[in-house]
């Protein structure tokens, strides 16, 4: 057990606001701990152990875990390692703790992946109960058959079951090509390839913009960035933590 620390001490470590706006939080009783709304400044927490929300949403306050956002580039494989030497995740966040990273993209799809060191929050984001949902841009031939969408929300036949998209949009449609983009929670291996190409539409490039609540945005192919407090109690929200 760690030493019991001021609320608002932790708040602000946590990236919450200042101290003193966290200190205005608590006052305003915009603060929970573990179920249990707190107004008074000078309660102290375990860091290591209290569960902490601030307006619904939980806050990392631990300051030992790690929540980072990678845009993979094509060719690098979904692992921490790999024993043939490919190129893989591992490379991209060496000399950190032990990370897992939250699902997989295959290795030719570019974008967004989560990796942390919270295993019970990664275990939860890849669980099929929790539809966590996923977006994906793809880059296919144009023009797209205008009953596309339809089909695909409807449900398509796969050689290990049926599957369905949340969302189908044509983002973009010019000289032979379109972008368009696809939002489902499935998790199978290559779902987005195997249901764009039994539609008739078979990917060119596919990259994933968005996982649950955040966004790739403008990060760089091959760079990472730790995700902020509000992104990580967003997720910590999308199954039910």
């Amino acid at each position: 057990m760690s030493e019991p620390v001021r609320l608002q001490k932790v708040l602000a470590a946590a990236g919450v606001g200042s101290r003193r706006a966290c200190e205005e939080l608590i006052s305003a009783g915009r603060v929970e701990v573990d179920g249990t709304v707190v107004r008074e400044l000078g309660v102290r927490v375990d860091p290591e152990r209290a569960v902490v929300r601030v307006d619904g949403f939980r806050v990392d306050v631990s300051g030992t875990r790690v929540y980072l956002a990678l845009n993979k580039p094509r060719e690098v494989v979904s692992a921490m390692s790999d024993a043939r030497g490919r190129p893989n995740l591992g490379d991209y966040v060496r000399g950190s703790e032990r990370l897992f990273h939250v699902g997989r993209l295959d290795v030719d799809t570019e974008g967004l992946i989560l990796l942390t060191n919270d295993g019970e929050l990664a275990h939860r984001l890849t669980h099929p109960s929790f539809e966590v949902p996923k977006t994906y841009v793809a880059e296919i031939a144009a023009p797209v058959p205008r009953d596309v969408g339809r089909r695909l929300r409807a449900g398509v036949e796969l050689d290990d079951g049926p599957a369905a998209v949340d969302e189908f949009r044509v983002v973009a449609s010019d000289q032979g090509r379109a972008m368009v983009e696809v939002v489902l929670h499935e998790g199978r291996n290559r779902i987005v390839r195997r249901l764009l190409a039994a539609v008739g539409c078979p990917v060119l490039r596919l990259v994933r913009v968005q996982f649950g609540p955040v966004v790739l945005g403008e990060l760089r192919p091959g760079r990472t960035r730790p995700l902020s407090s509000k992104e990580v109690g967003e997720l910590y929200a999308v199954v039910g933590l």
